[in-house]
């Protein structure tokens, strides 16, 4: 889905600047989706004395917060799937010479129990139009491209790999985070975790530096997030155990 989204984003022309208010004689996604990214963040921009980089930040933590309820499906849907350990190891066992069975039966299980594997899968569509309609925003306005933080030039490649070494490593550590979560309900996505912060490095080199700015806020903000979910849960959890 990354790749698909650094596709679909790389499509948009470099030299494709205009005024806000010239998306709305453009096509249907600049009408209706970029044009009010756009104005979102001039508006977000106009608060912050033109700051751009604060009004990302501030979009990020908007759009972050919108998508809490999918999280925590998400995070219902990743206990459920532990609980659920048990039953799909005596399933496995009982039909290891019959992987469509075994697969018929797993998914059997988990229409009984109404739990959805793929309900991780949410944020991220959820984010997939906000990074793209995002990318355009910042390509077609001029003044976003201007703008800056700590000399980097938000509508350029950040220079010395700063910001795409901080998206890699922040993406890295929520990962990480969710890792032990993830591998007990899929065996290879460990290795996905493990391969996704390298791609996010190797597209940010490419993508403006307002692209892992983003990318850097929507991290930190989800490792705070999975810090009071998974961590702090898990930390209360072993507690209660010990109590009793």
């Amino acid at each position: 889905m990354i790749l698909l989204v650094g596709l679909l984003a790389g499509c948009a022309p470099a030299d494709h600047t205009m005024e806000t208010e010239d998306l709305l004689k453009g096509n249907f996604w600049e009408k209706y989706v970029v044009y009010y990214f756009a104005t979102t963040l001039d508006s977000f921009a106009g608060w912050f004395g033109g700051s751009y980089v604060l009004a990302i930040l501030l979009l990020t933590i908007i759009v972050r917060t919108l998508i809490l309820p999918l999280t925590l499906k998400q995070y219902r849907s990743s206990k459920a799937m532990q609980a659920l350990q048990p039953q799909m190891a005596e399933i496995k066992k009982k039909y290891k010479d019959n992987p469509q069975k075994q697969q018929e039966e797993t998914m059997k299980l988990f229409q009984t129990h109404q739990v959805n594997p793929m309900a991780g899968c949410l944020p991220i569509l959820v984010q997939m139009p906000v990074f793209i309609a995002l990318y355009n925003a910042i390509y077609w306005n001029k003044d976003i491209r201007t703008d800056s933080i700590f000399g980097f030039v938000l509508g350029e490649p950040s220079p010395w790999y700063f910001l795409p070494i901080l998206a890699a490593i922040t993406t890295f550590v929520q990962s990480k985070m969710m890792q032990k979560q993830q591998t007990q309900q899929m065996p290879g996505m460990g290795m996905i975790m493990a391969i996704f912060p390298v791609l996010i490095f190797v597209m940010s080199t490419s993508f403006p530096a307002a692209l892992p700015l983003y990318w850097v806020f929507s991290n930190t903000y989800t490792i705070v997030q999975n810090y009071f979910l998974y961590v702090r849960s898990s930390d209360k959890g072993k507690k209660e155990v010990l109590a009793k």
